[in-house]
């Protein structure tokens, strides 16, 4: 089964967490185009979408799926997101289509994080991809000073532009031990909007797309991770 297919059987499995009027956060990328593929089967059961990217949301529109504002909403009662990077303790790496900022409000906004990703995503460490931050403009080099202090070597990703209007730092050359401390220290550099480091907020499952079918590991309350029987 090559990485496409296994993308689409993740992604296809996700369906089973949206309910009948339910708010749906959806994230961007490859492996959610599929979902949104399979999402507008039921776009006359929800309540609508909230997209993380006009990206998504113009998928999402083509679909015939209704997308709203999240600011008119209580939150998503789910959201459905891929990775670039996810550990079994369900923290990721995301921001690889650079819209990793608007993907972290939509997460913190939904009571379940669904992340869904083929096989090849799952690391043991955080930190072969590269991180990426997204920064103000005029504090770009000021933010890849200190992240070179921090241990990282940031390349300015060229030509991109966030949906916010800013650029983006990718870090290449970390081991990432602790996401959660270097999550915090990053976000706490003057002009970092956010990094792509999702650990203060991981997912609640994950569901992995393998050659055996789909993969579900579960994160407890005590951040115990739980595999499905």
């Amino acid at each position: 089964m090559d990485q496409e297919a296994l993308k689409k059987l993740c992604a296809e499995a996700a369906l089973a967490f949206v309910e009948d009027d339910m708010m749906v956060g959806v994230g961007t990328g490859s492996t959610v185009n599929h979902f949104i593929a399979a999402l507008a089967g039921r776009r006359s059961r929800i309540a609508g979408a909230v997209s993380s990217s006009e990206a998504s949301a113009k998928r999402l529109r083509e679909a015939g799926i209704p997308v709203l504002d999240l600011n008119g909403t209580g939150g998503c009662d789910v959201y459905v997101d891929g990775a670039d990077e996810v550990t079994s303790q369900l923290a990721m790496i995301k921001g690889g289509g650079g819209a990793l900022t608007r993907e972290k409000i939509v997460a913190q906004a939904s009571r379940k994080f669904v992340c869904i990703a083929d096989a090849s995503k799952l690391v043991a460490v955080l930190g072969r991809f590269p991180l990426p931050v997204e920064v103000i403009p005029m504090a770009r080099s000021l933010v890849a000073r200190e992240i070179v202090r921090l241990g990282g070597r940031p390349v300015l990703r060229e030509g991109a532009v966030t949906d916010n209007g800013n650029a983006i730092l990718d870090v290449h050359g970390l081991s990432i031990v602790d996401p959660v401390a270097l999550e915090s220290a990053l976000n706490q550099l003057p002009g970092v909007v956010t990094n792509g480091l999702f650990a203060r907020r991981p997912a609640d499952v994950l569901l992995l797309g393998t050659a055996e079918g789909v993969r579900r590991i579960d994160r407890s309350p005590a951040g115990v991770t739980v595999p499905s029987q």
